[in-house]
């Protein structure tokens, strides 16, 4: 790849990751139109590294809250919001990585398709728009319960098939569990935070094993750029949610599926 492929995909893979429009469907999309080829090992180690840095950067102080009250009920058997909240992103956090080492092969070979891709598109795309339309956005993330978190995370393991968007579906499940959308976008980003980790060992374990040469310019270009337009993507996000609602994302996940299924039926 070349630094122009680096910095489109970067930028898309950034603004994508986030939102609930699913970023592996604009990064089967974007090469298909422009001609290019698949974006290999180096890229999907930038992309972890880049999101995980931006999603960790914003929520840094709430982030040192949880780990203090973690550490404080775990040593010393002291309950807070906080600490239920981090115990919540752990328990959250289990489904996908259960599922994800029982189907990893199967997904990635049978799911991995430019029309599974659109169908989960526009079918998670729809139970987001019902979602939001049947929330009653009265709790925030701290009143969440161990059921609510496991629920939450079920939802997360649908993540696993392209196309689902893991933002949009756990934003879906924290809506139908009656979160305010702002809440279910701050529980979203925060549960992100083990899975990206998780993911991004793993691929970077995949990219020291291979024979590809680290061409560590374009590595860290790719970081940079993914990690400023994540931030920023959660930035906005967070400011507009709750005026914009979920429908312009909804409208666009329909519309993105659509071109899916025009380019490749």
């Amino acid at each position: 790849m070349d630094s122009l492929h680096i910095v489109i995909l970067a930028v898309v893979q950034g603004l994508t990751e986030f939102l609930p429009i699913s970023s592996s469907a604009h990064l089967i999309l974007v090469p298909a139109i422009l001609g290019w080829p698949d974006q290999g090992l180096l890229f999907d180690v930038a992309m972890h590294v880049g999101s995980l840095s931006a999603v960790v950067v914003y929520f840094r102080d709430e982030l040192l809250c949880m780990t203090r009250a973690w550490l404080a009920h775990v040593f010393h058997r002291q309950v807070s919001a906080d600490a239920r909240l981090a115990w919540w992103v752990i328990i959250g956090t289990v489904p996908a990585v259960i599922f994800g080492g029982l189907f990893k092969d199967t997904i990635e070979t049978l799911l991995r398709s430019p029309l599974v891709i659109a169908a989960t598109t526009i079918g998670f795309g729809l139970l987001l728009g019902l979602a939001d339309r049947m929330a009653r956005h009265r709790r925030d993330e701290y009143s969440l319960g161990l059921r609510d978190a496991l629920t939450v995370g079920l939802f997360q393991a649908l993540a696993l098939i392209p196309g689902t968007s893991r933002s949009g579906i756990t934003m879906t499940a924290g809506l139908f569990l009656g979160l305010n959308r702002d809440a279910a976008a701050r529980f979203s980003f925060l549960l992100s935070i083990p899975i990206i980790l998780a993911s991004g060992l793993f691929k970077t374990r995949d990219l020291i094993a291979s024979t590809q040469a680290i061409e560590w310019d374009l590595l860290l270009l790719a970081i940079g750029l993914s990690a400023v337009s994540a931030w920023l993507c959660i930035k906005l996000f967070l400011s507009l949610i709750n005026r914009i609602g979920m429908m312009p994302f909804v409208i666009y996940r329909l519309l993105l599926g659509a071109m899916l299924l025009y380019l490749y039926l």
